[in-house]
């Protein structure tokens, strides 16, 4: 078993930590908050005070973060992860960010001899807790190798998918997809109720056919029971769409379907749902057709 940190311990990365311990390996835990790193220690972790100080008693070192300064900063910051860095140490990062900052990050921590992988992930709470995430992968195939058994404790797939940053390309493809069902869902289900029809019945009749998706399958349920707290949170969806826009300029490829669903969260975060679900965009249907989903629904 393998001596491992974690650094952010947030709806995710507090349930992939507890998979890496309840698969038997010794667990080293950093977190900006401090309430969450004692309630793991508690579950058997050792805290530390730093990212400098995870990185040295390790072998392997995973962050999951908001974003790309905050990488840079737990990664090359003062007292960050290359203070500690070492000969074998691992750098795993699980956070969405730009790809352009994976393949830096990289470059900076080779040069002090510790190899890196972007790994972000995609399954939301629901998978980060029973550990079947989907894990996407950019970096040398001797680390990736080195790593697997520590992915096989998150996740129920992980693929190396290139060269530094091309986790991160495939998780700006994930996300493209993740903002399309979200919305789709949502004009299908306001679409229902708004026609006469059962929403929860139409689930049931097009969830075996073409439209079958992980998101018609896990959302509905929680939105009809008025349930809209995260899973993903909207604003992590809005930032992710920003890296999505950002990506396709700088490769000068148009995306105009992501640009208008990206402007749906967009009116989200101003309705003040930022710390909601990201299924939850369904709110600015709500708030465009006059009705709500979670009412008890009437023919």
């Amino acid at each position: 078993m393998a001596k491992v940190g974690y650094i952010g311990l947030g709806i995710m990365g507090a349930s992939m930590a507890r998979n890496l311990m309840k698969a038997g390996h010794e667990l080293v835990v950093h977190n900006r908050s401090r309430a969450i790193v004692d309630q793991l220690a508690s579950e058997g972790a050792a805290p530390a005070t730093s990212p400098k100080a995870v990185a040295a008693q390790v072998e392997f070192v995973f962050t999951n973060l908001p974003d790309s300064p905050d990488v840079e900063q737990v990664v090359l910051g003062k007292e960050g992860i290359i203070e500690g860095a070492h000969e074998g140490l691992i750098f795993i990062d699980n956070s969405t960010i730009k790809p352009e900052t994976a393949r830096s990050l990289a470059a900076k921590l080779a040069e002090v001899g510790v190899a890196a992988l972007d790994a972000p992930v995609s399954g939301g709470d629901v998978g980060a807790r029973n550990g079947t995430l989907t894990i996407m992968v950019g970096g040398p195939q001797d680390a990736f190798d080195k790593v697997a058994p520590l992915f096989e404790a998150m996740g129920k797939a992980w693929v190396l998918v290139g060269d530094s940053g091309a986790g991160q390309i495939a998780k700006v493809c994930n996300q493209i997809i993740v903002g399309a069902q979200m919305a789709a869902l949502a004009e299908a289900l306001i679409t229902a109720q708004k026609s006469g029809v059962d929403p929860s019945r139409v689930v049931e009749a097009i969830k075996g056919g073409a439209a079958q998706m992980w998101t018609l399958d896990v959302k509905p349920p929680r939105l009809f029971a008025g349930n809209r707290q995260p899973g993903f949170k909207a604003y992590m969806q809005h930032k992710d769409l920003g890296i999505v826009l950002d990506t396709a300029k700088a490769y000068g490829i148009p995306l105009p379907v992501t640009s208008v669903i990206m402007q749906l969260f967009t009116a989200m975060i101003e309705q003040g749902n930022r710390e909601l679900d990201n299924s939850a965009v369904i709110s600015v249907y709500e708030s465009l057709t006059n009705i709500r989903l979670v009412e008890p629904f009437k023919e």
